[in-house]
C-alpha cells in the first residue's frame, strides 16, 4: 500500500527522477516499469532513485500528483473580474479536455484503472490528487460566481461533477478502449462548447 504520509526527499534530482519515472511509466505502464529503466531513462543511480522513493508505486503516486496539481492549478487560472461564466467554462474546459485527451492523462487513467483492484491505494491517490482538486478549483469558482449573482448553483460539488462530465461526452470511452488515438479540435470544441451551453441552460441566471 502506499504511505501517503511518508516524506518524499526532494534534494536536487527529485525533478530528474520524476521526468524519467514520467517517460516509463508512460511507455510501459506501473507494471510494465522496471526500476532499472527508469534509473536509466532519469540518468541516476537505483542507489539515488531508492533514496528519493524507496517504493514504486510512491513514486508513480508522487508522478501522477504533481502533474495533476498542475492541471487543477490552471483550470481556473486565467479567471479575472471581467470574465462571464461561460467563459471560465469554456477556459477550463478546454484544459480539462485537453489533460483527458493528452498521451499522459490517457496513461495515467488507464494505469490506475488497471492496478486499482491489487494497489486501490493507487487510484485512491491519483484521485485525491487529480479530478478532485479540480473539483475543488471548480467549486470554489461557483461560490464566487454565486455570490455576484452570475450562478445559480445549491449543490456546487455535483455542479463541478456535472460539468467535468460533459467535458467527457463523446470521447473518453474511445480513448481508453483504444477505438480512437486523437480527436480534432473541431470535434473537441463541439463537445466543449455542448458541455458549456447545457451547464449554462440549467445554472445560468
Amino acid at each position: 500500500m502506499v504511505d501517503s504520509t511518508a516524506q518524499i526527499k526532494k534534494g536536487r534530482k527529485y525533478d530528474q527522477v520524476l521526468e524519467g519515472a514520467r517517460a516509463v511509466f508512460m511507455k510501459h505502464g506501473f507494471e510494465g516499469a522496471s526500476v532499472d529503466d527508469i534509473a536509466k531513462t532519469a540518468a541516476v543511480s537505483k542507489a539515488t532513485l531508492y533514496s528519493y522513493f524507496p517504493d514504486k508505486r510512491l513514486l508513480f503516486a508522487e508522478v501522477a500528483k504533481v502533474e495533476c496539481i498542475r492541471q487543477a492549478d490552471t483550470a481556473v487560472e486565467m479567471v479575472s473580474e471581467d470574465s462571464t461564466p461561460a467563459q471560465v467554462l469554456h477556459d477550463a474546459g478546454q484544459r480539462m479536455i485537453g489533460f483527458f485527451t493528452s498521451e499522459f492523462g490517457i496513461s495515467m487513467h488507464r494505469t490506475c484503472v488497471a492496478e486499482s483492484c491489487r494497489f486501490p491505494e493507487l487510484g485512491r491517490h491519483f484521485y485525491q490528487s487529480g479530478p478532485l482538486l479540480v473539483r475543488q478549483r471548480m467549486v470554489e469558482y461557483f461560490q464566487e460566481a454565486v455570490e455576484k449573482g452570475q450562478l445559480d448553483i445549491a449543490d456546487f460539488d455535483l455542479a463541478a461533477d456535472q460539468f467535468a462530465e460533459l467535458c467527457k461526452v463523446s470521447y473518453l470511452p474511445s480513448l481508453l478502449c483504444g477505438v480512437q488515438t486523437s480527436f480534432t479540435r473541431k470535434e473537441t470544441d463541439r463537445v466543449l462548447n455542448g458541455a458549456v451551453e447545457m451547464f449554462m441552460a440549467r445554472y445560468g441566471v
